[in-house]
């Protein structure tokens, strides 16, 4: 037990983090590429810019979606991608394992910090799938991918939050964590090949959708308003 999970938080996690890499940037350089090219033969060539940048911050701070969409949701939705993104990336452990992968570190949360971000991800996970369960609106719009990886993602945190903070034995602490390290890798392994690639690759999307598709600045919404009036 104690070779394999040395094996998953070494080789094969610096595997499944270069094919991670590798995916996205080649998801990237395609996307930008076929956007250059439209670009190139787009008789408006005029960008803008200040609706991309504005647009842009309302994807990284989307707290005007709370009152737009179901407000539960939508404010369940954003707790849960903190906690997603603040836990693997800041948490003291995972930032040992960072530095033996690729060198470099940064400063940790706060232990009691990293445990309720810990909490809050999984309280919210399970949330968001019950309601993608029973809520109509949203479970017509669900597929299978969603309600894999909600369940996928609570693996890691909740066996790390047990192997962190419960009394277990030995022989069960090894195979939570033997648990805990592969399902992080199977999540970097699967990200460029699936919907999670939205993670990286957001920031770029509102570049991307006016180079390529030189719409009006207000289509999208005026599209959205025409297909849900009461939405």
């Amino acid at each position: 037990m104690e070779s394999l999970l040395h094996f998953a938080r070494g080789p094969l996690f610096r595997l499944c983090f270069m094919i991670m890499l590798l995916g996205l940037a080649r998801i990237l350089f395609l996307d930008l590429w076929e956007a250059y090219r439209a670009y190139r033969k787009a008789g408006d060539k005029k960008m803008p810019w200040r609706l991309i940048v504005r647009r842009g911050l309302e994807w990284a701070f989307p707290m005007k979606r709370i009152w737009r969409n179901p407000q539960l949701y939508s404010f369940v939705s954003i707790l849960f991608h903190i906690g997603l993104i603040l836990v693997p990336v800041f948490l003291f452990a995972h930032i040992d394992l960072w530095k033996s992968a690729i060198g470099i570190s940064w400063p940790a949360l706060p232990f009691r910090w990293a445990l309720w971000l810990t909490i809050s991800t999984i309280v919210c996970a399970a949330v968001l799938l019950i309601e993608r369960l029973s809520v109509k609106a949203i479970h017509s719009l669900s597929r299978g991918q969603d309600y894999f990886w909600l369940i996928l993602l609570l693996f890691p945190f909740v066996t790390g939050f047990v192997c962190a903070n419960l009394k277990i034995g030995a022989g069960l602490y090894q195979f939570l964590m033997l648990v805990h390290v592969l399902s992080g890798d199977v999540i970097f392994l699967l990200i460029p090949f699936t919907k999670m690639a939205h993670c990286v690759l957001a920031p770029f999307s509102q570049i991307i959708d006016a180079l390529a598709w030189k719409f009006p600045p207000a289509t999208d919404q005026d599209i959205l308003e025409t297909l849900n009036p009461n939405h």
